[in-house]
């Protein structure tokens, strides 16, 4: 039997968040999860084992509780949109949270620590959110703790963002398309490849990397098995989902998807367009064999879960 451990968590009131907290409540894990606003804190498991710590990353003494007795400690916070006039920035997000982190694991004398970055991360990315990704990478490796760092794709699952924008795409009654960005010469060809990983694998490879000691100083690319251009992925929801109306699928180029990011209440922003762009793909053989088990498809998942989409 697994050993039961004594977890900090962060993130643990978002998408990929509560999938790692419920993980590892059922697997006996004592958890202490630091929330900014525990009122409106519903975790999916309610349990005797899991403690909010009331506060947010930049408050030390709030970091301080929760590391307090810990064994390991599990790092997910992040944003793929900056609001300045709310500190939330990349900058401040990703990299200064995880520098006040690992200086409260290293005071507590805590040396696991699990990392939540990004398919692209490297240090000359061009979007500012892969580059941020990095540099708290960097931070990461060189603190001197027994790290493992996870870069998934895009991450899937029924009560994503992502998911609850596709549905509004393809089942909404305006726009009479699904768009995309393309960099290619009116529209056309361009757009990067993903591979879709399902929310509950990245979870169980999260709470299975704490004990797994073969896992410690290793970075892990994670991605489904399938590898998708955008339009593509767009087509294999409009299968699976219910009342999804009859709609083109239309390239919009980037030049005008950057002029549109400008526009206050945009519903993307630049670093978005940048990696739509980008190739989110990888070799997923080195984490199938670490963690052994397969990964699950993209196509098979979606159609179970399509009709519990919001």
């Amino acid at each position: 039997m697994a050993a039961r451990l004594n977890v900090a968590l962060t993130g643990a009131s978002g998408f990929v968040g509560s999938y790692i907290l419920a993980k590892l409540l059922t697997g006996g894990h004592k958890v202490r999860v630091l929330i900014r606003q525990p009122a409106h804190f519903s975790p999916k498991i309610a349990d005797a084992k899991l403690h909010v710590v009331p506060g947010s990353l930049f408050d030390d003494r709030a970091l301080s509780q929760l590391v307090q007795g810990v064994d390991a400690i599990i790092h997910i916070v992040g944003i793929i949109r900056q609001i300045p006039g709310a500190g939330q920035t990349f900058e401040r997000i990703h990299v200064e949270s995880t520098q006040r982190l690992i200086r409260a694991a290293k005071q507590a004398g805590i040396k696991r620590w699990v990392h939540m970055s990004a398919l692209g991360s490297r240090p000359d990315a061009v979007s500012a959110y892969h580059a941020t990704k990095w540099q708290a990478e960097t931070y990461v490796r060189e603190s001197g703790l027994d790290f493992t760092i996870f870069r998934p794709s895009i991450i899937h699952g029924p009560d994503g963002e992502f998911m609850q924008m596709v549905k509004g795409f393809w089942c909404n009654l305006m726009p009479p398309f699904v768009p995309y960005f393309s960099a290619g010469p009116f529209g056309t060809g361009g757009a990067g490849r993903l591979q879709p990983i399902w929310v509950q694998d990245v979870a169980r490879c999260f709470v299975e990397s704490l004990a797994n000691i073969n896992t410690m100083g290793e970075t892990y690319p994670m991605g489904g098995p399938s590898t998708y251009r955008w339009p593509q992925l767009y087509q294999v929801c409009a299968r699976h989902l219910p009342k999804a109306r009859q709609k083109k699928i239309l390239a919009v180029p980037v030049w005008k998807a950057n002029l549109i990011a400008k526009l206050p209440g945009a519903p993307f922003n630049r670093d978005q367009v940048i990696m739509s762009q980008e190739d989110s793909v990888c070799d997923i053989g080195k984490v199938q064999s670490d963690f052994g088990f397969k990964l699950a498809a993209f196509d098979s998942t979606f159609s179970q879960y399509a009709t519990q989409i919001q």
